[in-house]
């Protein structure tokens, strides 16, 4: 009760001390955050109007993307490395919602909620444990997740290429160039980042293993429609189209899968 009393007697000094000296956050604060918010997002907004339509701030970007490079690794912006690393903790399918949601959702409540819990007036940093302590964890563990994110090497696919004389040798097509040469596009193109293959690979979206996918006898012609349009010949595929692939890429991976008939 006396605790009550003490909030309710420092809420009373504090609407005089605002009478005497200043005015209260609510509404003249506010309104003035939510007038300068306006402003901001206003010129952000006539800035990308300039960038669109005029040539003052810099030309447009002149090359398109293009889908079928097999030597780009995508990263994230720096503001995003600790949940980058963070997804390389939690890289297991089952534990993704953990790393993207749970966690960053969870230390945000912790820290929204951290005002509530300690509602001591005191403002001297020793007095205050519980939120310099909060202070202290959040900003080291950003910082390292993000210092780990920006330093983390990826399996690019000239390293994954190095797999290319084992999966070879395991399979035994070596006799085959067109499914050699098929094997080192696979391993640049970025497909192991869903499918697995002997071993290696990432395992994403129900992405199957590849090992023993020519034993399926499904043919080289049915694979180059299925990488042309994988929702074309199987309806609901989350699997991206490589159309923009040359008619002789195309074949050499559909040669490649077609040669994989599980290890020997």
């Amino acid at each position: 009760m006396a605790s009550i009393d003490d909030r309710r007697a420092a809420f009373k000094r504090y609407k005089e001390d605002v009478d005497r000296r200043g005015k209260p956050f609510f509404p003249y604060a506010m309104f003035h955050d939510t007038v300068m918010s306006l402003v901001v997002v206003s010129v952000i907004i006539g800035l990308a109007v300039i960038w669109k339509y005029t040539h003052l701030l810099g030309v447009h970007y002149a090359d398109k993307a293009d889908p079928g490079t097999v030597n780009f690794v995508p990263r994230p912006d720096w503001y995003f490395y600790f949940l980058f690393y963070l997804l390389r903790i939690f890289k297991w399918p089952d534990t993704v919602i953990l790393g993207t949601i749970g966690i960053p959702t969870i230390a945000l409540v912790l820290l929204l909620a951290l005002p509530f819990v300690d509602v001591r007036q005191e403002r001297r940093l020793s007095r205050r444990p519980v939120a310099l302590v909060a202070a202290v964890l959040v900003v080291l563990s950003m910082g390292v997740l993000t210092y780990k994110g920006a330093t983390a090497k990826e399996a690019l696919g000239s390293e994954l290429v190095g797999q290319v004389p084992t999966w070879t040798k395991k399979q035994g097509f070596g006799n085959n160039p067109t499914a050699v040469a098929g094997a080192k596009l696979f391993a640049q193109s970025g497909c192991l980042n869903c499918h697995t293959y002997l071993g290696t690979g990432g395992s994403q979206l129900g992405a199957p293993d590849l090992s023993a996918e020519g034993s399926k006898n499904k043919g080289i012609d049915f694979q180059i429609r299925h990488l042309k349009c994988p929702s074309c010949v199987n309806p609901g595929s989350p699997m991206p189209k490589f159309d923009a692939f040359s008619e002789q890429n195309l074949r050499e991976i559909a040669t490649f899968l077609e040669a994989s008939k599980g290890p020997k």
